[in-house]
């Protein structure tokens, strides 16, 4: 089964290409994960990709395409596999189209920005040894302070909220029209993101099948 996972940043597609990975056993692919290994090895669209990362642009839609459709060829996927965080754009899954892949089912998940917002900005990672909590789901013992190890607690930039709503209307202008070109293929799912992690994996796991 070949599946896509859309959702703004903070919706919770990480977790929810974990648990359907290890309901279906086919791998998550991330293009972040598949850029950083074609830099790590090297290869020759690694150094086209390291060049634009190094200098803090955009990596080119077709070094994105390329180092995807590398990672789906390999044998992981020969039954299937994840896409989070790609296509991120209509010409990205116009790309997908060209390769001949045929997406069975894309999952939308929906979570208001206003919750995404406190999601994200609620976020602390400790400075000293990176442990992560959450002023309202995992909060410190004492406030600002890693329970760990006892270093402060800082917000990272990406969820600082003038980068979160950066991040929201980026995804609002080039990924939500994704949405409605593969509702008009008929395999597009939305399900509405809940409180609980379980009960939003719940309605994944039953969208694969409707």
């Amino acid at each position: 089964m070949k599946i896509i996972l859309l959702g703004a940043p903070g919706a919770g597609k990480g977790t929810q290409a974990e648990v359907i990975s290890g309901h279906l056993g086919i791998p998550t692919i991330s293009t972040g994960n598949c850029l950083r290994e074609a830099v790590r090895t090297g290869s020759p669209l690694g150094i086209k990709a390291k060049e634009d990362m190094d200098r803090g642009r955009l990596v080119p839609d077709e070094v994105v395409i390329g180092v995807v459709k590398d990672r789906i060829a390999m044998d992981d996927c020969k039954k299937g596999y994840i896409l989070d965080g790609f296509p991120r754009t209509v010409a990205q899954a116009q790309a997908l189209d060209a390769m001949g892949v045929e997406i069975d089912r894309v999952i939308d998940l929906e979570v208001a920005d206003e919750t995404i917002k406190r999601r994200l900005s609620g976020r602390r990672v400790c400075e000293g040894c990176g442990a992560s909590y959450h002023l309202d789901y995992k909060a410190p013992k004492r406030e600002g302070i890693c329970d760990l190890c006892g270093k402060a607690l800082v917000i990272r930039k990406d969820d600082e909220p003038a980068t979160v709503q950066d991040r929201l209307n980026v995804y609002h202008q080039q990924t939500e029209p994704v949405k409605a070109y593969y509702s008009a293929k008929g395999v597009l799912r939305q399900v509405e993101g809940q409180e609980k992690v379980e009960d939003t994996s719940a309605l994944v796991l039953k969208a694969l099948e409707a």
